[in-house]
């Protein structure tokens, strides 16, 4: 992979994925190969363009359920070496779960209001295109707070700065990014992490996707009140 992004756009919707193509292209740091506006026309693009990462809509033609995450799976299974951002208007614990269920590596999930914070879009292209994960920090609050009810939760025994730890451990930062973030001291970060993973019954990770894989796997089947 080289400093230039390229990458493929998939939605049904011209506006939308002109708009998220100029966007990229302004930022200087992608190069948009091809907009397309199907399942079956993203498959086609990605094995004709060969990206380094995909943007695509959650839901495309001709079903408009959930063809984002099949192509996800599908190019994830037959061309490791591209990442994919999918794209949903909403924060659903069903459908991350759905995007991760056979691994996070190279996959991210944001919502479709990142596209105008075109750094934290680019930032997630850049980070699944080199193997890592993304979710995004509104869809882990869905997640947190869906297992945080009651004091049976280990999430409950989080201090409010480990819970913004683990928010945006998640949505793909080490440590650096993390203590820029919050304005702390990266040593500072490394003692909070330590701690939520230790609270949560986890072993420390030292790899950026296999972090976000423990988190989101203990979302998954931690236990709730």
């Amino acid at each position: 992979m080289t400093d230039q992004l390229r990458v493929v756009l998939a939605d049904d919707h011209y506006l939308v994925w002109e708009g998220t193509r100029k966007l990229l292209e302004d930022s200087g740091r992608v190069t948009v190969l091809a907009t397309v506006g199907t399942g079956e026309e993203l498959l086609a693009a990605v094995e004709r363009e060969r990206p380094d990462a995909v943007v695509a809509d959650i839901r495309m033609p001709p079903g408009q359920h959930l063809e984002g995450i099949t192509a996800a799976h599908a190019i994830r299974a037959g061309n490791p070496g591209i990442g994919v951002v999918v794209l949903s208007q909403h924060a659903s614990e069903q459908y991350a779960f759905a995007l991760f269920q056979h691994g996070t590596s190279g996959l991210a999930y944001l919502l479709k209001e990142r596209i105008g914070d075109v750094g934290e879009l680019v930032r997630a292209l850049g980070e699944v295109a080199a193997g890592g994960s993304v979710v995004d920090p509104r869809v882990v609050e869905v997640l947190v707070h869906s297992r945080a009810r009651g004091t049976a939760s280990p999430l409950a025994r989080l201090t409010p700065r480990e819970l913004d730890v683990l928010r945006l451990m998640a949505g793909g930062r080490n440590n650096r990014g993390i203590a820029e973030s919050l304005g702390l001291a990266e040593s500072t970060i490394e003692k909070h992490v330590n701690s939520t993973f230790a609270k949560l019954g986890l072993a420390e990770e030292s790899g950026l996707h296999h972090r976000v894989a423990a988190v989101l796997a203990y979302l998954r089947h931690g236990t709730s009140a």
